[in-house]
């Protein structure tokens, strides 16, 4: 296997400034991480994990110069949502639940690899993804506002939560609340006026050095506590608790696993196109799932969570300059001396902050631009990422992300179920007008062209078969002749066939001759196959249209004329 693919050709020059741009980016993502690690209800600690052996494991058998594979806010929800209702988040149980399913989530996109389903990310449209990414947005911020606030909540499920939040605002924590009031309005200033400093790492740095200088946690504030430090120690034994799991709850991990790994080659196929087609270069889908599996079994081995390849992350590596995975290798280097020597100030970082990077994460995932631009250009599609989002909000993550799945698949069905059809009616200018089919309407008298805008199989067959009979009625017809445009009839099946040798039958009885026009290889193949060319009989397939025409007007005329 061609190992480390994103690093090459790697010049001196280039390897200086991706080393640079690694250094930036372990700056403005170590916060970034630490909030994804408190999302998918892990410790703090893992959330640097996901920053050290999968950005190499990725770097070394991934194909994308860019993309940065590590945790994600989508997966990381999505596991969270998953399993909580399971164990203790950040308990024993739970961690080993989080290598049990970023193991799995390795294997479901190996198997994707070897069998080349790399494809299936093109199913996902990106409407239901918008939609899906702002449900996700919505229950993530939810989720973090009573500790921001300061308040105590019960439930687990958005909605509950947010009515707890509201009813406890009486309760809040008035120097909580400025903090994160404070952190959030700083970050989001620096963000406007000067985007290039990391707000999020300076806001957490401050946060700390004052936390610890003036002890906020004897004063009501919370913090996260003692963080453990040094490397990761590679081993992994979750899977030998499956055997002590119920049916119920390997299935559940199968699930959540099944769930993550849609998103993951969702997402991330769409964010290796996008960075690769902006920087005229070629990116290999199916190799990247190599990198997504050997990045997720990387974090169960370090005792991480599921990673993905995130969009936001890349976006920051590539502001800092990044060009290759040298940059994320560099992070990867900087996190390992950040767990080495700077974990202990981190004990003294306070909740109410680690939530409040939380929250500007979620406002992140909420596309506000792109959502206002579906609603304007494609209402119907607006109330698609509108439901997606409210499932995810009101029921669940993964059914958030099936529903995404099954939606994109059915607008897909429904454009073959219903395609562009009608009758060919020639224009002034010698072009043509597809017109809906009705009995009156004829391209010119005597004859319709009529075209049928996908392929013919079971599902549309019969409407194909309910227009076509449509134009010639009444009976006895004034159409003599019925021509198919089939330049958009790739294929044809058992089912579709019987419903054109019905066809031809019907016309026959009505005095009406059938014929096809401007038919792909491949479908002329199907016809063979089914028989159904020696159906139609001899001199009954036309190349082009106008062959259609001009045989219609030879079989008009009288003998001798």
């Amino acid at each position: 296997m061609n190992l480390f693919r994103g690093l090459r050709p790697l010049q001196r020059a280039g390897a200086l400034r991706d080393a640079l741009a690694g250094v930036v980016m372990a700056a403005m993502d170590i916060p970034q991480v630490l909030g994804y690690s408190k999302i998918a209800g892990m410790p703090v600690v893992t959330g640097l994990y996901s920053l050290f052996l999968p950005l190499v494991a990725f770097a070394a058998f991934g194909s994308s110069r860019y993309m940065v594979v590590a945790a994600d806010s989508a997966t990381a929800a999505i596991f969270a949502s998953g399993v909580s209702g399971t164990a203790t988040p950040g308990g024993a149980q739970y961690i080993a639940l989080a290598g049990i399913v970023a193991v799995l989530t390795a294997a479901i996109l190996l198997l994707a690899r070897l069998l080349r389903l790399g494809f299936i990310a093109d199913f996902l449209s990106r409407t239901v993804l918008v939609g899906f990414l702002t449900g996700v947005g919505l229950q993530v911020g939810i989720s973090v506002l009573s500790e921001m606030l300061g308040v105590e909540v019960d439930s687990r499920r958005p909605v509950v939560e947010l009515w707890e939040v509201i009813r406890g605002l009486p309760q809040a924590h008035l120097p909580t609340v400025a903090l994160s009031a404070s952190v959030l309005v700083f970050v989001l200033l620096l963000r406007r006026f000067a985007p290039k400093v990391p707000g999020a790492l300076v806001a957490v740095v401050a946060a700390i050095a004052a936390s610890a200088a003036w002890n906020f946690a004897g004063h009501g504030i919370a913090t996260i506590g003692p963080v453990v430090g040094g490397l990761p120690h590679l081993a992994f034994m979750g899977l030998l608790s499956i055997r002590a799991m119920s049916r119920t709850e390997v299935e559940l991990l199968l699930t959540v696993s099944a769930s993550c790994a849609v998103m993951i080659l969702t997402q991330s196929a769409a964010t290796a196109r996008i960075y690769a087609a902006k920087h005229y270069e070629t990116v290999d889908e199916n190799l990247d799932l190599y990198g997504l599996s050997a990045a997720n079994a990387a974090a169960a081995l370090s005792g991480g969570f599921v990673v993905n390849g995130s969009p936001t992350q890349t976006a920051m590596m590539e502001d800092a300059g990044g060009r290759s995975q040298m940059a994320q290798v560099t992070t990867a280097v900087v996190v390992g001396v950040v767990l080495l020597f700077l974990t202990g100030p981190l004990q003294h970082l306070p909740t109410c902050v680690l939530g409040a990077m939380v929250f500007l994460v979620a406002l992140r995932l909420i596309d506000f631009g792109e959502l206002k631009n579906i609603l304007a250009e494609s209402p119907q599609e607006y109330a698609l990422a509108v439901m997606t989002a409210a499932v995810v909000v009101l029921v669940g993550v993964e059914e958030g992300i099936v529903l995404a799945m099954v939606v994109s698949l059915m607008r897909v069905v429904r454009h073959d179920y219903h395609p562009h059809s009608g009758v060919l009616v020639a224009n002034p200018d010698g072009s043509w007008n597809l017109v809906p089919a009705a009995p009156d309407v004829e391209t010119q008298p005597g004859l319709v062209l009529y075209r049928f805008g996908a392929e013919l199989f079971y599902a549309n067959a019969g409407r194909f078969l309910e227009e076509v009979t449509q134009v010639v009625q009444p009976i006895p017809s004034v159409v003599k002749w019925v021509v198919v445009d089939a330049e958009a009839m790739t294929h044809l099946d058992y089912t579709a066939a019987r419903i054109l040798v019905r066809l031809k039958t019907n016309l026959d009885h009505a005095g009406v001759e059938l014929g096809f026009a401007r038919m792909p290889w491949d479908l002329k193949s199907d016809f063979d196959r089914f028989h159904v060319a020696q159906t139609l009989g001899p001199g009954r397939i036309f190349n082009r249209l106008h062959d259609a025409i001009a045989a219609f007007e030879g079989s008009a005329k009288p003998p001798g004329a």
